[in-house]
């Protein structure tokens, strides 16, 4: 395996050359106005970056890839282009702008941070970042090097894959962290680490790819032991992958004589909290899902319903468990809708649920509850 001390100057120089030419230099958070000059020109690498696109943009990109994020990132800074937008906004609209990109904890946490930092100057200390909710130490490391070019080494995805080949590291990262970072920072271009972490991360979404890494283009081919053991497509190595639990969610499409239908928010804690949704919920042993339904509708609203048919069954997977929605039309028939389980209900036209943020899944249901309607070429009244 090779020693920190072949991190040399003549890798570092290599990685920055290739950058120069081939590396991402379109990230429009990385090209944000200069908001302050050092003692050298812009080509010294001292000037300053506003921090909030780049934070924005950072937590984003957690969990999320750059293709995916980039169209939300836009939209969000046009809506909240300030730390101030972003503490005054509600949080309505910013899970609504949130929409789709999923892992909502993200966006909840990034309110409450800019809410926490007030008007108090931007940190400039990793503690401080990491103190903030939602920002760990990649995070934080990326936004302290990108926004004020200072020393601090990043360990995402793209990283970690990189020296894991470039060591040859033959265990699950997950299981050496401490050695990794410890990789990170020995490596990290003291003088130009905003550079040189983006040139990294370049190196390991455009090269040292999953699967087959393009050794051919590399500029660190020499320095490569896995690519020298000719394992490289083997590495790194994952861990195990956990099976994922299985659960059914019967979901009830309550409308009234008017045709609105009913939907609940939920609370802001926990998974997805924030978001509105179809009332339901899981499956029991044993039990049918039209009682599912009803049980459910009865515990979350107090109201009494008759499950009709079935709109549309879809399966949907999030990082710890798979989903099957079992989605029924229901006709309310006896009780007042009260958010026994949420933070409040609403009765909604069908063509206006796109102005709330559900989640993913619940894009399907609503595509199918629109083409339902106009198949019927009216709202029913059940």
């Amino acid at each position: 395996m090779l020693d920190t001390r072949f991190f040399s100057d003549e890798m570092r120089k290599q990685l920055l050359e290739w950058w120069q030419i081939h590396g991402r230099h379109d990230l429009p958070w990385k090209r944000g106005d200069v908001i302050s000059l050092g003692a050298s020109d812009l080509q010294g690498n001292t000037f300053e970056l506003d921090p909030y696109p780049i934070w924005v943009a950072e937590v984003m990109l957690q969990q999320t890839q750059l293709n995916v994020m980039l169209p939300y990132w836009k939209r969000w800074m046009l809506e909240l282009p300030t730390r101030a937008d972003l503490i005054f906004a509600c949080l309505d609209k910013i899970l609504f702008l949130w929409k789709g990109l999923g892992y909502y904890s993200r966006a909840r946490r990034l309110h409450q941070a800019a809410i926490q930092l007030g008007d108090e100057p931007w940190p400039r200390t990793l503690d401080a970042w990491m103190s903030l909710p939602g920002i760990g130490r990649t995070t934080a490391g990326s936004i302290l090097s990108s926004a004020f070019n200072l020393p601090f080494p990043i360990l995402d995805g793209n990283v970690t894959r990189v020296l894991a080949r470039l060591q040859a590291f033959s265990m699950p990262p997950i299981k050496a962290k401490t050695l990794f970072w410890s990789w990170s920072e020995a490596l990290l271009d003291r003088e130009q680490p905003r550079d040189f972490n983006q040139a990294l991360m370049d190196l390991g979404a455009l090269i040292c790819i999953p699967g087959k890494p393009q050794c051919f283009l590399c500029p660190w081919q020499e320095h490569c032991s896995a690519y020298s053991y000719g394992c490289q497509s083997k590495l790194p190595v994952k861990g195990k992958a956990r099976e994922s639990p299985y659960k059914v969610i019967g979901v009830g499409i309550v409308l009234n004589e008017l045709g609105e239908v009913l939907i609940d928010q939920r609370h802001n804690e926990g998974l997805l909290g924030g978001l509105w949704e179809f009332p339901g919920g899981k499956q029991d042993p044993g039990e049918t899902i039209q009682a599912t339904i009803s049980r459910e509708l009865k515990e979350e609203l107090d109201i009494e319903v008759e499950v009709g048919e079935e709109l549309i069954v879809l399966n949907h997977s999030y990082s710890h468990m798979k989903l099957c929605f079992v989605v029924r039309l229901c006709r309310m028939i006896a009780g007042r809708p009260k958010p026994l389980a949420s933070q409040q209900i609403r009765w909604v036209q069908p063509e206006d649920l796109d102005q709330y943020a559900f989640p993913a899944a619940n894009a399907k249901i609503i595509s199918a509850l629109l083409e339902y309607f106009q198949d019927k070429n009216s709202i029913p009244i059940l």
